[in-house]
């Protein structure tokens, strides 16, 4: 099988974590983004995928050829000299993606679930048309585009933007899969497969609808990278509950806390719930961890207290400093002793020595 992951370009909303990586490979969950995808692909049986970039990443192109030799994929990266939305990717990969009469997925790279790979490939099989889109509930549905079916169908009648009276609780959850007949509906170029491919196919009766079970999230931007933390964790916690640090450790407070094994936790801590602590962190005694990502290396002098932040990688926040309001530190930034930080986003290599008491950009 095959699959393309629509990476896009810079990342910018995840800013300033991506002015050091690029998106696909800043950890969630102590993980590259793109190796959750990548693994749950694979399981599926897919071995073929193509990375939809707008640049060619060379730390990218490194990283991921031990990736092919991990999972036996091959990686492809298919550059557009121009963005082409997210319908051109699949005309420019149209060599891969049509190789055959197999049906393909096509997934948004910051979407963050429980990859229902092959329940959504049977499905499709089972109803035989042109494409599938898997769909998520949401709370709020005024917010988003909706997704309306037939009546008693999973085919899709109509999409909603926004709507202003209720109409329906799916959004488009950024998976799919299709039959390589999907590419002769799109031209190569810059086009948008919500907005001009898939009314084609509905109005074709060609497109259904597959319900996600379960948490889903679109973590490209820092508030949702933190939300899509604690569902993860939670989901992590259902799941695998060994994976997590043992609630009954001195250290772990309302649980959901996940700890690289290279770390290290000094005395009287209170950690949780919903914290990753990446590889080589230190932390020091007393410090309060609560809803926070710490990436590599970063380090947590005494008695600091963080909550609704992440802290980038070899970052190093003093003795007593508090940080919260979804804060985000790039790499190598010191926050001195006993300084206050709300809602600050810190360019790496930056030192702070006074506080920030409104959200702000620090360059």
């Amino acid at each position: 099988m095959k699959a393309l992951i629509l990476v896009g370009g810079f990342g910018t909303r995840l800013r300033p974590l991506t002015l050091t990586m690029p998106k696909p490979l800043v950890e969630f969950a102590n993980k590259p983004m793109i190796l959750h995808q990548i693994e749950a692909l694979a399981e599926a049986g897919v071995t073929d995928i193509v990375l939809a970039v707008n640049y060619r990443p060379e730390v990218m192109v490194s990283i991921l050829q031990k990736y092919e030799d991990l999972y036996n994929v091959k990686i492809t990266f298919s550059v557009e000299t121009e963005p082409l939305g997210t319908a051109g990717p699949l005309a420019l990969a149209r060599d891969i993606l049509g190789k055959d009469n197999s049906p393909f997925f096509v997934l948004n790279s910051d979407v963050i679930c429980d990859f229902p790979f092959h329940e959504l490939k049977k499905f499709h099989e089972a109803h035989g048309n042109e494409g599938t889109i898997v769909v998520t509930k949401v709370e709020e549905p005024s917010k988003y585009g909706v997704i309306v079916n037939k009546a008693d169908s999973s085919m899709i009648d109509r999409f909603v933007e926004k709507p202003v009276e209720f109409v329906g609780n799916k959004i488009n959850a950024g998976i799919y899969i299709f039959n390589p007949s999907i590419l002769d509906r799109i031209e190569l170029r810059p086009t948008s497969i919500e907005q001009e491919t898939f009314p084609m196919m509905a109005a074709d009766d060609q497109l259904h609808s597959f319900t996600l079970e379960g948490f889903w999230m679109d973590v490209g931007q820092p508030k949702d990278f933190l939300t899509g933390t604690c569902l993860y964790l939670t989901n992590v916690n259902k799941r695998n509950p060994g994976a997590l640090a043992n609630p009954n450790s001195g250290y772990v407070h309302g649980g959901n806390v996940l700890v690289d094994p290279t770390a290290k936790i000094g005395k009287d801590c209170r950690i949780g719930p919903n914290v990753v602590i990446g590889p080589g962190v230190v932390i020091g005694d007393g410090v309060r961890l609560q809803r926070c990502v710490l990436l590599e290396g970063s380090s947590v002098k005494d008695f600091a207290w963080i909550k609704n932040t992440i802290v980038g990688w070899h970052s190093t926040i003093g003795r007593w400093a508090r940080l919260e309001g979804t804060s985000v530190l790039g790499d190598y930034v010191t926050v001195k002793d006993e300084i206050y930080i709300n809602g600050g986003s810190i360019l790496p290599h930056k030192s702070i020595s006074s506080n920030i008491t409104e959200p702000q950009i620090i360059m």
